[in-house]
């Protein structure tokens, strides 16, 4: 299990420190924006970079990433997904995937975190509540904001689902490129 702060997190605000030392967790930072997130084994880790110019637009990428992991979960029998906030993708208004993008001069990288079965117990043990939240959380709790798909009935393998998000991604991103 891996704590990765967005770049402008810092620790001793963004996590229960006592708790992540007890547990001996993992903290990380990374380049790109957006907020704390967990990384477990019951995430799926998806992640694109381009290099093509005409593509490097954030919120373009968001959104046509986006709407692709959401076709491929709903292929998979999971309904009542839309994309909420900048970059996240919920289901009934709960948080099942954030994202973030990070932009150089050549190449932009989307990655994102899906929930595939992580219990919100695990991100109120860890994560306080961010510093800056989407206005769709409404002050809400992890454990009042975040599901899985495990949770809304997702019960096929988590390789068939890697497996759906690979072939969707493959197929839209060469005739993209």
């Amino acid at each position: 299990m891996y704590i990765i702060l967005g770049a402008s997190n810092r620790a001793e605000e963004a996590l229960f420190l006592d708790n992540v030392r007890q547990d001996a967790i993992t903290v990380m930072k990374r380049p790109s924006g957006g907020q704390t997130v967990m990384l477990t084994p019951n995430n799926l880790i998806i992640a694109a970079v381009f290099s093509d110019k005409n593509i490097m637009k954030p919120k373009e990428v968001f959104i046509m990433l986006n709407k692709l992991i959401i076709s491929s979960i709903e292929e998979a029998g999971i309904t009542d997904l839309s994309q909420r906030g900048i970059s996240d993708i919920a289901i009934d208004g709960k948080k099942i995937l954030g994202s973030a993008i990070y932009r150089n001069k050549d190449k932009l990288l989307y990655h994102a975190v899906l929930n595939l079965g992580e219990p919100a117990s695990t991100f109120e043990r860890y994560l306080k509540h961010p510093s800056r939240e989407p206005d769709y959380r409404n002050g809400r709790n992890h454990a009042e904001f975040v599901t899985s798909l495990r949770e809304k009935g997702y019960s096929q393998s988590y390789t068939h689902l890697e497996d759906v998000l690979t072939q969707t991604f493959e197929t839209a991103l060469i005739a993209v490129n």
